[in-house]
């Protein structure tokens, strides 16, 4: 397994899925312990003097402007952990713990936070020791970062409150502490607070929905040229130089995956045969312009979240000239806005998909195919449900797709009185990414089916990839009704490993 070194001027999106997902191992390098130390001498330097300054001998948030006397400054590190630790409802998946922990990790390696280098190895400790604190799905409003995720995690460096173990146990934070050999932190002036104050979270979210989906938009574009061909479409309208008057560049590149899956097909073309029809419906025609918009939305995305991975989220900030400075780089919003962005483009790119698989079903617009796609119609009810299965979802995409980041709700005695909800946009995402890889999957279920009942016309090379890969992963073909919720689920897995994307690429070669 591979190691991820953490330095001060951030990490990459690769090193934040290598760790949440692949269990990477992390390591400081010289350059940040050094910068850890630096900054620390600060710190401490301004906790000696007797003015007051923020998160270092004050107060927090509302009850800021209390002078902390040095005998209590390290309880009132404890107790803001404590007290902020305080989410409730269901628990927050392993991989997002992981991110939320390491991005922390991240910004206190920049050697803008005063943490000690002994509290930055012990958080990468507990990281390579594979224990998840448990952190709730309730708790930030997506400013001054996320504070309860964070808390419960700085809970666990403590050695308090509860934490799974490799084992997938939970046991109290402390057993699994002393199992592993790591000593808890003693938390000094400042350090409390630089745990918990950043945007972590949600920008683990984003990164994670940011790769989902990159898949996903492969895969709608195999799924949306299967469906034109088994709609007996026209790829006329995929031609580069019609796309290059429009120069968006996820359109062209959404047009050019799906002329690659189309190359050598013998169905596309038969528009003008037995029911001629001038063009497709937008759902097959426009096909490239709604999943490239989705494609450029999320360009700027990342765009966001690459500017956040270089970021040092705290309040307050140890600067370059010494300086120690308050300041609202925790607020949430650019996340949040992308977050919400991309909800509303995955929501689309469902409805899109179901709008195609809609056509397919129904003998009066889908040019010669039975009714439902049946074996024997009206004795066979063919894939009617699932159908209604993949309607249900998308509405239910279009409900996840309203913003989270339009809200905002007081907090703190009114200090904190305009929040981003970011944390909430990305709990949502990532509902919406799991909903859209089953609409993709029931699309992919009607459009190979199709494609299959047009006996006399062969399919695409890749076309044909794609069918052998969906019924080599189980998923049934043509046939009489059967059991339908295991094809689909089977269906849902292929999609979700990026099974489609790999069966096709021999063929087409690598789709942007």
């Amino acid at each position: 397994m591979h190691s991820v070194v953490v330095g001060t001027s951030g990490v990459t999106a690769s090193d934040v899925l290598a760790v949440a997902r692949g269990g990477a191992r992390v390591e400081l390098s010289g350059e940040a312990v050094a910068a850890l130390a630096a900054a620390r001498e600060i710190v401490e330097a301004l906790a000696a003097k007797p003015e007051p300054v923020y998160g270092v001998s004050t107060g927090f948030g509302a009850l800021a402007t209390r002078h902390i006397s040095p005998e209590l400054r390290a309880q009132l590190q404890r107790n803001i952990v404590r007290s902020h630790a305080a989410g409730m409802g269901p628990r927050v998946e392993r991989e997002v713990v992981r991110a939320l922990m390491f991005l922390r990790l991240k910004t206190v390696c920049s050697g803008r936070t005063g943490v000690r280098p002994s509290v930055a190895q012990t958080m990468a400790d507990v990281l390579n020791a594979g224990i998840t604190p448990v952190v709730h799905e309730f708790g930030s409003l997506g400013c001054s970062g996320d504070l309860a995720p964070l808390s419960h995690c700085a809970l666990t460096l403590m050695g308090e409150g509860d934490a799974e173990g490799p084992d997938g146990v939970v046991r109290p934070a402390g057993e699994l502490l002393a199992a592993h050999g790591i000593e808890p932190v003693e938390l000094r002036e400042k350090e409390g607070l630089a745990l918990l104050n950043g945007t972590d979270g949600m920008l683990g979210m984003l990164i994670m929905a940011l790769a989902d989906l990159d898949t996903l938009y492969k895969s709608a574009d195999i799924t949306a040229a299967l469906s034109l061909e088994a709609l007996l479409g026209t790829d006329k309208v995929l031609a580069p130089e019609l796309h290059a008057i429009r120069p968006h560049p996820g359109q062209s590149t959404s047009a050019a995956n799906m002329l690659a899956v189309l190359k050598g097909s013998e169905l596309t073309g038969h528009h003008q045969d037995d029911a001629p029809r001038v063009q497709d419906a937008y759902s097959v025609r426009c096909a490239p312009q709604v999943a490239g918009a989705g494609r450029d939305t999320m360009a700027h995305a990342r765009l966001v979240a690459d500017r956040e991975l270089a970021s040092a989220v705290d309040n307050p900030v140890v600067l370059p000239d010494g300086r120690v400075e308050s300041n609202g780089n925790f607020h949430g919003a650019p996340v949040a806005y992308v977050l919400d962005f991309l909800a509303v483009v995955a929501a689309d790119l469902g409805s899109i998909a179901e709008r195609r698989t809609d056509r397919l079903l129904d003998k009066n617009r889908s040019h010669g195919l039975p009714p439902f796609l049946a074996d024997d119609a009206g004795v066979d009810s063919g894939l009617m449900i699932a159908q209604y299965t993949q309607a249900a979802l998308v509405s239910e995409m279009k409900r996840l797709a309203v913003p989270a980041s339009a809200d905002s709700i007081p907090s703190s005695a009114m200090q904190e009185d305009h929040v981003s909800m970011g944390w909430s946009a990305a709990r949502k995402l990532r509902t919406a990414v799991d909903n859209l890889t089953r609409i993709v999957a029931i699309e992919l279920y009607a459009a190979t089916r199709a494609v299959e009942l047009r006996a006399g016309l062969t399919p695409a090379p890749a076309s044909r990839a794609a069918i052998d890969a969906v019924r080599a992963a189980g998923v049934a073909g043509p046939g009489p009704d059967r059991f339908l919720a295991p094809d689909l689920a089977a269906a849902d897995a292929f999609v979700r490993s990026g099974g489609l994307v790999a069966a096709v690429e021999p063929v087409t070669g690598p789709l942007s």
